[in-house]
């Protein structure tokens, strides 16, 4: 068994949310992002994840992205290629009626906000 010197692990930051109206912090995390990185950037990496772990959660439920029970590579690549296709579809849908500034109504290209 060999055990692991102190020196051989990478740095580890702390990352606390304490948000304006709370007594204390409410979230804790560690990170192991280089220093040379900004705050901002480090919280909007950090952020990220609810947002892909949001993606995963509705493509499993609405697309069925986990449903293929088949045997071979082909029929998956397919299976997931459609579940992704129509996740994209719908995702541009909603760019285009609910799109992100109140000045516009309509998105001329809901695809490059999609992508």
């Amino acid at each position: 068994m060999q055990r692991d010197l102190p020196g051989d692990h990478e740095r580890v930051w702390p990352l606390i949310e304490w948000l304006d109206e709370e007594r204390r912090p409410t979230k804790f995390a560690l990170t192991t992002l280089p220093a040379r990185m900004s705050r901002r950037e480090i919280v909007r990496i950090y952020k990220e994840r609810y947002r892909t772990e949001k993606v995963y959660e509705e493509l499993t439920g609405e697309f069925g992205l986990d449903h293929f029970e088949g045997r071979r590579f082909p029929g998956w690549h397919h299976h997931e290629t459609v579940a992704l296709g129509g996740y994209v579809f719908i995702v541009a849908e909603r760019a285009q009626h609910f799109s992100p500034s109140a000045e516009r109504t309509r998105c001329p290209t809901p695809f490059r906000l999609a992508a």
